[in-house]
């Protein structure tokens, strides 16, 4: 499986109609502590937007949401995928990503077969606090070795430089949030973005 080289979070569905038509082809919808009305709501017009524009969506955390609206992808960090079913998850065909940030992590990541594993922070960060310090270019490398065929991807304190910079060392996938999201020209920076990882695509 081949993922796109730019990863975008988002936080809102009118991003996807806002930078799809910029070369934005793989995005994530993280919605944290809104009404599950609201981010069913948030769901349905990405998955419109996203196939508006040739998205590949991916929704975070709410696994039940993703099954009944008919997902096809969903991310999950340590704390969610304890209290996910995966065999649901899977009985309804959603592929899955999964948060990891040292070796525990990602060994419960692969005890979990996903169809993507992250990486983070890569670089030092501020779109998240997290407990692990920035973990570098080199344990992408490590990492790379360690899970074989399964895509990688990078996520914390990217830029399109960083982005380049990690898919040398291994990464399959860039992930960024603040540096496209909270730009002052996001559409401009999605360009930029689509056009330094344009090789790996």
């Amino acid at each position: 499986m081949k993922l796109d080289p730019f990863y975008l979070i988002i936080d809102r569905a009118a991003w996807i109609d806002r930078l799809g038509p910029s070369g934005l082809r793989f995005a994530q919808l993280r919605i944290k502590r809104a009404d599950p009305g609201i981010v069913r709501g948030e769901i349905r017009a990405a998955k419109a937007a996203a196939a508006r524009h040739g998205v590949t969506l991916v929704i975070n955390d709410h696994w039940q949401l993703a099954i009944e609206e008919r997902c096809d992808w969903l991310h999950l960090g340590q704390e969610d995928l304890a209290a996910a079913d995966l065999d649901r998850i899977r009985a309804a065909g959603l592929k899955f990503g999964l948060s990891s940030h040292d070796d525990s992590e990602l060994q419960t990541a692969l005890d979990a077969d996903p169809d993507y594993i992250a990486l983070g922070p890569v670089f030092p960060t501020t779109a998240k606090q997290v407990p692990f310090a920035p973990q570098g270019l080199e344990r992408l490398r490590t990492w790379k070795e360690r899970i074989g065929q399964i895509p990688l991807v990078a996520i914390g304190g990217l830029t399109p430089v960083r982005a380049v910079q990690a898919l040398e060392h291994g990464a399959d996938s860039a992930a960024v949030i603040t540096d496209v999201t909270g730009n002052a020209d996001p559409v401009a920076r999605t360009r930029e973005w689509v056009e330094a990882t344009e090789t790996w695509r």
